[in-house]
């Protein structure tokens, strides 16, 4: 890496800007907007070093600079290989993958349908004025978090950033996500606002570039959450009168730790007073799929974003499908010798306990990104643990993506990630078969989101999305290895 390329992800006067390196996957912990990153470890940097050194051994050999060796098959292969020799074997390649594009090929096996359940881009127009830089818990527009002030303490060179708000655009959304990865359907997020309607990117705003995704492409390649806010009383249930029968969103978005404008305190989902009305209007609108940010403590209050609350609201509203975002992961710790993460496992436990319940999806957007390149231990015992408590059918792929660059990277590493033997007999854990990573990868959101799988298959290899990837590719495109994410110095 040079100094520049080496040196924390900075944010400007308008926003933050990508971390660009050689490598293709994060080899320290970048931030989603949502908690302060912990700094590189010893480890991180090894394998850093190590994919650096042996890609400057076989780029030659293969007529190939450094960098351009990266951004192949070899480079990614490369760094799984690397991440094995720090961390031990969770990743299943193999040394000829890295100079044998057909091996690489060859062991990758038959593509995934892959359903991103988050995915994110910033709107052009959010808080021009910076009115939302200084109000506590709030996502502004010149740091794009209320973490700002402990972003810059954590990093100084935040604060000289010159990156633009085109980083974060839509356009640079659809090169990223459906260009740069193997994803076939992504389901637009956002964090939060002062108010829903002033969200970092609306529900209006949301709804109208899925529509106009779709008609361009002629395929389903994107849907749309709506925002709920029942905090807001009576107001928050005619917005969702308005976003169900207007712009037809496809699920509802809802951050339990992060109030409104006017108000110092989050709300919990089983709350029957403030948030059964908003779950009963769901439920007669017709739209029965509630996503609630669960972990990353995002917002004054961190209890609020645990997500005990969601095992009586589920009870409760047994027709209702509950998603939690992040898998409900307080944050990236290490594991305890029980291989205990903090937060999901004592959730994973409450649903055991529940063995009934089957309306709870955990999703995995930057809780995967984050333990599987910091903490491959941790990793495999928050899967494992998701797939015994919830199965393999109630997890869902989500990437966080455009915070993390594209996902790709991340597919790549769940593809070939596994739950060590030694880890799967001490704690009955199930094996990361290839049927669970099509179920969790896809299926798993088809399902829940009413997607006809086969269908879908043979509709998008036609659609305008993919000739144009198709032109891209055949025009020598390469990922830019950029992440949109801050990390600290």
């Amino acid at each position: 890496m040079t100094n520049e390329n080496s040196r924390a992800f900075r944010i400007g006067p308008d926003m933050r800007r990508g971390l660009r390196t050689e490598v293709p996957l994060p080899t320290r912990l970048v931030s989603n907007e949502e908690f302060p990153p912990l700094p590189q470890t010893a480890a991180q940097r090894a394998v850093e070093d190590r994919i650096l050194a042996v890609a400057g051994r076989l780029a030659p050999r293969l007529g190939l600079s450094r960098r351009d060796f990266l951004r192949t098959s070899g480079g990614v292969a490369t760094s799984l290989l690397s991440m094995n020799a720090v961390f031990g074997r969770f990743f299943d390649v193999l040394p000829v993958e890295a100079a044998d594009p057909a091996a690489f090929q060859e062991r990758t096996g038959a593509p995934f349908f892959i359903f991103d359940v988050q995915v994110h881009y910033v709107g052009a127009g959010y808080d021009p004025g910076d009115a939302e830089l200084g109000r506590k818990g709030a996502v502004s527009k010149q740091g794009l978090l209320g973490l700002r002030r402990q972003a810059r303490r954590l990093n100084p060179k935040l604060a000289s950033d010159q990156g633009t708000l085109a980083d974060l655009s839509w356009e640079n959304f659809v090169k990223e996500v459906f260009l740069d990865s193997e994803t076939a359907i992504g389901l637009i997020s956002t964090p939060p606002g002062p108010y829903p309607q002033e969200a970092v990117v609306p529900p209006k705003e949301m709804t109208h570039i899925r529509d106009e995704i779709n008609r361009i492409t002629q395929s389903r390649r994107m849907l749309a959450h709506g925002l709920i806010t029942p905090q807001l009383g009576q107001a928050d249930l005619d917005f969702m009168d308005l976003q169900a029968a207007t712009l037809k969103v496809d699920a509802w978005k809802g951050y339990t730790g992060a109030p409104p404008k006017g108000f110092d305190r989050g709300w919990f989902v089983d709350d029957e007073k403030l948030a059964y009305p908003m779950l009963e209007r769901a439920k007669k609108l017709g739209v029965r799929r509630v996503c609630l940010h669960k972990g990353l403590p995002l917002g004054p209050v961190a209890d609020y974003n645990h997500p005990r609350d969601l095992i009586k609201a589920a009870q409760d509203f047994p027709d209702i499908d509950f998603l939690a975002y992040h898998s409900g992961l307080l944050g990236v710790t290490a594991p305890k010798p029980s291989g205990e993460v903090p937060w999901t496992t004592e959730f994973c436990q409450m649903k055991k306990k529940a063995p009934g319940l089957k309306n709870i999806y955990m999703e995995l957007g930057s809780t995967f990104g984050q333990l599987v390149t910091t903490d491959p231990t941790a990793c495999a015992h928050l899967l494992g643990q998701l797939v015994d408590a919830f199965g393999a059918d109630h997890v869902l792929w989500g990437t966080d993506s455009i915070w993390y660059g594209t996902p790709q990277w991340q597919i790549e590493a769940f593809r070939r990630f596994e739950i060590p033997a030694v880890l799967v007999e001490r704690h009955g854990y199930a094996p990361l078969t290839r049927t669970v990573k099509e179920q969790i990868f896809g299926l798993n959101a088809a399902r829940v989101f009413g997607v006809d799988v086969n269908a879908k298959r043979n509709e998008i290899p036609k659609d305008y999305l993919s000739r144009m990837k198709m032109a891209y590719l055949e025009d020598g495109a390469a990922p830019s290895h950029r992440w949109y994410g801050w990390v600290t110095a």
